[in-house]
């Protein structure tokens, strides 16, 4: 599989995580749909891909991210899904924990990477500086 098609299976699984995250507290608010699509602009993604990829699930695959730094990126990301709506319910914060461990990271270390990336977001900080303080 060439890196493009591949990149582009992290990409739907990806935003069909940020979907599932959305929706895990049974309140999908409109500012919760505004950053989905935020977050597919920022990537290059049209609001006509991110609805093929939302109403055809089936088609693809939920593959794990690789790198660190994309680690982080998409976890960034489903943390500020979370935040959207300027609460985090029991349910969001448990299915951020699944995303951490799934991904690769030690589960005795899950929740001190959600609460983390909860106050991050929280304090409006960028994936930059989220990045630079874990480097740190």
């Amino acid at each position: 599989m060439n890196e493009t098609i591949a990149t582009t299976e992290n990409l739907k699984a990806h935003f069909l995580r940020l979907y599932q995250m959305a929706i895990c507290d049974d309140n999908f608010s409109s500012l919760e749909l505004k950053a989905l699509y935020k977050s597919a602009e920022e990537r290059g993604i049209s609001q006509k891909n991110l609805d093929e990829i939302l109403l055809n699930p089936t088609n693809s695959k939920l593959t794990i991210p690789k790198s660190i730094e994309e680690k982080i990126d998409y976890l960034y990301d489903l943390t500020v899904m979370i935040w959207a709506d300027g609460e985090v319910s029991a349910n969001e914060k448990s299915s951020l924990e699944k995303y951490v461990v799934m991904f690769g990271f030690m589960e005795e270390n899950a929740l001190q990477i959600v609460d983390f990336l909860i106050n991050s977001v929280k304090e409006g900080k960028s994936k930059t500086a989220i990045f630079n303080d874990l480097k740190n």
